[in-house]
Parts: structure tokens; C-alpha cells; sequence
């Protein structure tokens, strides 16, 4: 077979002499003949790259850095990459498989090389020619986090090169001071600019025995970013420290602060929880944009019975508004969404938080601080006597909480809460255990809320499929348990279609963009109140939570699955019925 060198001459893009010329350089030189003619513009890149997929029956792909996710670049070593010159571009996850870029696919040992991280990684490849100014320039993508964080510890090296004659085991002032130069200072700021900027909820910076991890949390999984030397864990931990306004020297204990800044123009808070483990504090900061945590009750993925429900108890002039869930199921965002709907001149809204999440204009905001005393039982009595519209109060935990949400409600006041209950209809018994007694829940509960955080679909790669086996199995079997009265208002089409995850540049390989929540709505009617004042078990609550129609998280799941809003597997993630 004819070689690169010998076809360009044979097309005419290279005369004899200059081929020669070209040949020799490459092997006196000991780089590829690809390499020399782009060196030596002999022939125009575009033009060499189509002729070598011709001649190797390869297809050529053009991509950029932006193109790329990090999380994607991670499947193959930066150090493989830069000496075999692949690249992985896209990791299609619904087939396993992972669409690599070479410069030279003929290259035997960068062959072996992909088979090796095949089998290691566990997925199937498929290969694609890049021109080496793309690999060139996504190569720099493998420095975007790492190279930042890389210079600030070059500078660091030079700064405790100088402290050698220190003790081996360094005291506490010695990481304050640490932690307030330069290079620690820079390295933090690289998190959280990253994290931002990769609109990451949430950073763990977690010690190892030989590395500190430090991990994004996207869309509601953590995904591995930068490790970072373990000698640096405890100045890095005191830098944030210092931020948060905590004790420096106190390691023994968990803490919790926040601080404030400025990233990209924009004002974002961060929360700050250490917490001691046996190889260091751990750190987890949460990253509180509120342009993006202030919603609408559309943008939460209310819609149909459950947004018409909602809406209705928020124009009540009393009533408690119950949000309930796990931790990281967004309870504190939906109420936040109720207080912008009722937050008018008219009204005086104050609320009890632990911690204030968003600061919002027009809302007199309070966090609790239980070790002096000021508990959300505590503030409750205080707020009673700062003649309040509507109370929100961050969580009943306990009886007396429980006892004066419930009276507060009774005496003429809108109270937002929430409950850890796996369901709206767990918040009844709950309230009963705590103490609040079953003839008063009536009057004054309004609606129970539950909820999950499912991830969106990107809508710019999601793919329209027909469901097949179980998967069409399932969602027949859900529509088909809907209350009657909820069919009526759902159309239903007759043929089932759904969509799944691709990945794209713009959701950056993963195939989901942002979250929706997926709910269950209950409202006191009548034929509860009585179920309530007789006999308050989850079962017989349920039974009346389906005649008044209510469909449950799993059910408002499956329909956002038909509403092409998220995937099947997204939903029976997180809210498998038991």
C-alpha cells in the first residue's frame, strides 16, 4: 500500500524533492512524517488529515476542547494521552461504549495501549482520526483544573522549601499562616471557581492516606475532580476555615459557617460543614447560587393537579404548608418558591432557618443557633410576638416545635415547614408521634408535600425511543394504577414513547442537564379529617389520598418520563414504591 507521503505526491499536493526533503527530516528527526509537514506547511492540515482517513479508512472528526467533559477525559490517563496522542472525545453510556481520537490509529503501540484501558475501564471503543492541532488544543483541557491547581502548588514547593528547619509535625498557627498565602489561597479559589462554574451543588474535600480527594457534585452525583498532595490537606481545610469564620484550631469537633464572594460577576454563598474523621477533617461545601436555587413552582416540576393544589393553599389566609423528604430532595427550594408567591407589601413573613439558604428582599430571615439556646422552639415564641403573617420554619424536629407550628396555624398564621417522611401521607402519623394531637391536624393542615430530585434530560441530545420489556411493562402498570380521576384530565396516547440519555458537548457527555423534582400533593378534605379523628394508619390515609386523586411521586415520575422531561431509570432511582 502506497504511504502518506507517496499519495500526497500522487495527488499533487507534494513535489518529489519536497517529499524526499520531508523524509529525511522525519527520520533524522525521529518525529512522524505528519508531524514535519505540518512544521513545515507543506501541505495544509485539513487536506493531509482527509487524505490519511482515506488511505486508512478511518473517518476523520473534527472537535473541540468545549466539546469535551472532564468527566470524559478522565477514562484515559493524561500521560497515555499526551505520549500515544489519543484522546477520548465521547462516552456514549447507554451502549458502553467510548469514541476515541488518534492522531496515527496505526501506531501499534498506542493500539495495545487502548486495548489495555478497554479492559481496565471496562468498556468497548471505537476510533476516530483527529488532526494534531485539535489533539493539541484538547489536550490543554486536561489542565483546565489540574494545570490552576498544579502552578499554585509549584509556588507552595518554593514557600515550604524555605520552613525545612521547621518541625516535622507543624503546630496550628503554622497552617493559619499557610492557609492565608498566596498559593493555598489560589488553590481554593480554583475549587470554587471550577465548582461554579461547572455548576457543581456541592465540594468534598475528603483526606486519604496518600491524597486529599476532592470531589463535584453534578446534578446529584459526585464525580472524582482533582487530587491534591495530603501534606496540604490540613491548610487547605484552615483556608476555608478562615473564610467560614471558624476556629482554626479546633479539629475535634464538627463546625459549620458560611462566607460570601463574588465568582464570575455573580454573588454566591457558600456553606461550610467540617466534620472529624480518623484521617483528617473532611469538608463539604455547598455552593448557594440564588439565581439558581430561587425557583418558580414550574421550574420545581409542579404541573397538573399537583401546581393547581399548591397554588390554592398559598392564597389561604392560615394552614400549614408541609414540605417533606429526605435530606437533598430540595424541600427547602419548594418552600422558598411558596414564599415568593406570597411575599406582597402587605404581609409580614419572618422565618426560623438552619442555616439561611438564600437570602430573599422583603423577608425577615433568622438562623437558629441551638448552643446558645436559640432553638426553632425558642424563636417560634419570639416570632408570635413580632405580629407574623406567615411563618417559615426550617424543620419541626421535635414536640414542642411540632405543638407550637400547629397552634400557630391554629391562631390565624400561614406556616411552612418540613418533615423528614419518606411521603405526604407519612406526614400525618408523624405529626401524631410527635405529640400534635389528631383533632387539631384538620384545621389546620392544609397540604403535605413530598418529593425526589430527578435529573433532566439535555434537551439538545435526548433520543426518542419506543420502550420494550420491562421498561414498557412498567409504565403500562403505573398508568394503569392512576386514579380515575386523573386519567380523565392525562391523555394518554396510545403509542408509548420515551426518551433516553445520548451526551453532547453541552451537558457534557453525561446526557442530563440540571434537576426536577417529581411530587406528591395531599389536601385535607373532609373524608381525611374524619380518617384522622378515627383512625390516622398510613393505609387507610392512602386510600383516601387516591380517591381525592392524588398520584403518587412514582406516578408524577412516569408521566415527566412520557413529557420526554427525564429517563425511566432516572425515576425508578429515586422513588422506588415499596
Amino acid at each position: 500500500m502506497p504511504t502518506l507521503i507517496q499519495q500526497l505526491v500522487k495527488k499533487g499536493l507534494l513535489d518529489k524533492d519536497k517529499a524526499k526533503s520531508l523524509e529525511f527530516k522525519a527520520n533524522s528527526s525521529n518525529k512522524k512524517i505528519e508531524e514535519i509537514i505540518i512544521e513545515e506547511r507543506a501541505v495544509p492540515e485539513n487536506d493531509l488529515f482527509k487524505l490519511k482517513s482515506e488511505i486508512q479508512n478511518i473517518p476523520l472528526k473534527r472537535i473541540s476542547s468545549g466539546d469535551i467533559s472532564l468527566k470524559t477525559l478522565e477514562l484515559v490517563p493524561e500521560d497515555s494521552a499526551r505520549y500515544y496522542h489519543m484522546i477520548p472525545l465521547i462516552k456514549r453510556d447507554n451502549i458502553n461504549l467510548l469514541e476515541v481520537g488518534m492522531v496515527f490509529p496505526e501506531d501499534l503501540k498506542a493500539q495495545e495501549a487502548l486495548k489495555f484501558l478497554a479492559r481496565q475501564g471496562k468498556f468497548s471503543f471505537k476510533v476516530f482520526l483527529i488532526t494534531l492541532s485539535d489533539f493539541n488544543n484538547i489536550l490543554k483541557k486536561y489542565r483546565s483544573l489540574k494545570k490552576e491547581v498544579s502552578r499554585a502548588l509549584e509556588d507552595l514547593e518554593v514557600e515550604m522549601g524555605k520552613e525545612k528547619t521547621k518541625a516535622v509535625s507543624p503546630e496550628a498557627e503554622d497552617f493559619e499562616r499557610l492557609a492565608e498565602e498566596a498559593p493555598i489561597t489560589k488553590v481554593v479559589a480554583v475549587l470554587l471557581r471550577h465548582a461554579v462554574e461547572g455548576d457543581a451543588s456541592d465540594i468534598h474535600i475528603e483526606a486519604g492516606r496518600t491524597k486529599t480527594r476532592v470531589r463535584f457534585r453534578l446534578d446529584g452525583i459526585l464525580h472524582a475532580s482533582i487530587f491534591l498532595p495530603v501534606r496540604i490537606h490540613q491548610a487547605v481545610i484552615a483556608r476555608i476555615k478562615i473564610l467560614a469564620d471558624l476556629k482554626i484550631d479546633e479539629t475535634r469537633i464538627p463546625q459549620d459557617g458560611r462566607f460570601s464572594t463574588k465568582i464570575s460577576e455573580r454573588a454566591i454563598d457558600f456553606r461550610v460543614s467540617t466534620f472529624p474523621t480518623t484521617l483528617g477533617e473532611k469538608v463539604v461545601i455547598r455552593i448557594l447560587d440564588p439565581s439558581k436555587g430561587l425557583k418558580t413552582f414550574e421550574a420545581l416540576g409542579l404541573n397538573r393537579r399537583n401546581l393547581k393544589i399548591v397554588q390554592e393553599a398559598t392564597k389561604r389566609p392560615y394552614g400549614m404548608i408541609l414540605s417533606t423528604g429526605p435530606t437533598g430532595s430540595g424541600k427547602s427550594t419548594t418552600l422558598y418558591a411558596v414564599l415568593q408567591t406570597i411575599n406582597k407589601e402587605g404581609v409580614n413573613i419572618i422565618t426560623l432557618e438552619d442555616p439561611v439558604e438564600y437570602f430573599v428582599e422583603g423577608i425577615n430571615q433568622s438562623q437558629v443557633k441551638p448552643e446558645i439556646g436559640y432553638t426553632f422552639a425558642s424563636g417560634l415564641r419570639h416570632i408570635l410576638r413580632q405580629d407574623p403573617d406567615i411563618i417559615m420554619v426550617g424543620e419541626i424536629r421535635d414536640e414542642e416545635t411540632a405543638s407550637l407550628a400547629t397552634h400557630a396555624a391554629l391562631t390565624g398564621h400561614v406556616v411552612l415547614s418540613t418533615l423528614h417522611t419518606t411521603s405526604a401521607i407519612g406526614a400525618i402519623p408523624r405529626l401524631v408521634d410527635m405529640g400534635v394531637r389528631p383533632f387539631l391536624i384538620p384545621s389546620t393542615l392544609s397540604i403535605a408535600i413530598a418529593q425526589r430530585l430527578t435529573r433532566k434530560l439535555c434537551p439538545y441530545c435526548k433520543k426518542k425511543i419506543s420502550p420494550k420489556g420491562e421498561a414498557r411493562e412498567f409504565i403500562l402498570s403505573a398508568l394503569k394504577t392512576f386514579p380515575e380521576i386523573v386519567k380523565k384530565d392525562v391523555k394518554i396516547p396510545k403509542e408509548i414513547y420515551i426518551y433516553k440519555p445520548e451526551g453532547c458537548k453541552r451537558c457534557k457527555d453525561t446526557g442530563y442537564s440540571g434537576r426536577i423534582g417529581i411530587f406528591e400533593v395531599l389536601s385535607m378534605t373532609n373524608r381525611l379529617a374524619d380518617i384522622i379523628l378515627k383512625e390516622p394508619t398510613e393505609s387507610e390515609i392512602l386510600k383516601e389520598a387516591k380517591e381525592q386523586g392524588m398520584i403518587t411521586m412514582q406516578q408524577d415520575g412516569v408521566l415527566k418520563v412520557l413529557d420526554g422531561l427525564t429517563s425511566l431509570e432516572e425515576v425508578v432511582r429515586v422513588a422506588e414504591e415499596k
